[in-house]
């Protein structure tokens, strides 16, 4: 019987097959959209969303908090991570020199303490350079570490972040490691925290990037050096007293790193620890030559409020470091040419498939022609 024509136009179970084949490879093929990425006014709870001073007491009798003259601030626990109090802790404001804390835990693993690196003009010719660093001249990467975390020498900080191979290879590496530690509100334009268009941090993400600090020996061993002699050129020798006089004024002050610029004004990280309880207090856009002081007080407030006060959030981890990735070899043999993409997450399996489905529409579109074509009288 001949079929009709409605008969002949319907497609084969092939030919539907290796249509759905084919827009399976597609869609394996398109890139996935993008994840929203993080609010983060709310990384470390919804509380910290809050501009103004945020706590939570178990009591009504208590010890009450400090009045400091600073635009945000936060006191945290190393060893929990909790959140004690804060205010505005999400609030961007100028870093000034905090921010050679951020530079300090992101070159110290990638720098020999014993190499020598060579100083440049444009890291000499920062104003104000502080130490003195004379360009053609090689110094010593744990000499440019100490001269920064102790005296805050801005030429050190350009001098570090170029021994990465450049400059701006240095400052990608710089914002990379504070997306690593979750600090989203970090942007980063100068490794000495000097003014720059755009650069901010929030008093939260200081606290992420001190307790990385702590987790680091070299670091805490540098920072906590009271003094020192920096080599600028042969029989020339700089003097350096460590400016955070919390480390000789303070009971339990193990650290911390003092900055100031006329628009960021005062601001600080403080670290202490007393009875096996470690504290971080940051302060930003404070009134200069209160820094210290404030941070004492509020040090001594957390140190005095242990379980006394409800977290009003935490200091979320690090994100997991990412794992190497092996490179693999292309394969040229695949029905539709060439090299495999790099860097792609579906391997080449939507390749395999999207030449099978090409193999079997040619197949079923064939038989559809051939069914379609009469067949001789006879």
């Amino acid at each position: 019987m001949r079929r009709s024509t409605r008969d002949r136009a319907r497609p084969t179970a092939a030919y539907v097959a290796a249509i759905a084949m084919a827009a399976l490879a597609v869609s394996c093929m398109a890139p996935a959209a993008a994840a929203p990425g993080p609010n983060p006014r709310t990384v470390g709870g919804p509380r910290l969303a809050g501009r103004g001073v945020i706590v939570s007491y178990r009591w009504h009798r208590h010890l009450r908090l400090p009045d400091v003259p600073a635009s945000a601030w936060v006191i945290a626990s190393a060893n929990t991570g909790k959140v004690l109090a804060a205010k505005d802790p999400h609030g961007l404001f100028p870093p000034a020199s905090t921010l050679k804390v951020l530079t300090a835990i992101t070159m110290l693993p990638r720098l020999s303490p014993g190499a020598t690196v060579l100083a440049t003009k444009q890291a000499a010719s920062v104003v104000p350079n502080i130490v003195g660093l004379i360009p053609g001249h090689r110094y010593r990467v744990a000499d440019l570490f100490r001269a920064l975390l102790l005296i805050s020498a801005n030429d050190a900080a350009v001098s570090l972040v170029q021994a990465s191979g450049s400059f701006t290879k240095g400052m990608a590496l710089l914002n990379a490691e504070a997306r690593h530690l979750q600090a989203y509100d970090v942007v980063a334009k100068q490794p000495n925290g000097l003014p720059a268009p755009g650069q901010v941090v929030s008093a939260y993400d200081l606290a992420l990037i001190a307790r990385q600090a702590l987790r680091m020996p070299s670091f805490m061993r540098y920072d906590s050096t009271l003094s020192a002699r920096f080599q600028v050129r042969k029989h020339h020798y700089v003097p350096m007293v460590n400016q955070n006089y919390l480390l000789t004024q303070y009971r339990g002050g193990i650290g911390g790193k003092i900055g100031w610029t006329m628009r960021a004004e005062a601001t600080y990280i403080g670290l202490a620890r007393r009875h096996g309880q470690t504290l971080i207090v940051t302060i930003l856009h404070a009134t200069p030559l209160t820094e210290i002081t404030s941070a004492e007080r509020l040090l001594s407030w957390g140190f005095a409020m242990r379980g006394r006060v409800r977290p009003v959030g935490v200091l979320v981890p690090a994100l997991p470091a990412p794992r190497p990735t092996t490179r693999t070899q292309p394969h040229r043999s695949l029905a539709l040419g060439g090299s495999l993409p790099r860097g792609g997450s579906t391997g080449p399996w939507p390749l395999v498939i999207a030449g099978l489905a090409v193999g079997l529409i040619g197949t079923a579109w064939v038989v559809v022609v051939r069914r379609r074509r009469p067949r001789p009288s006879g």
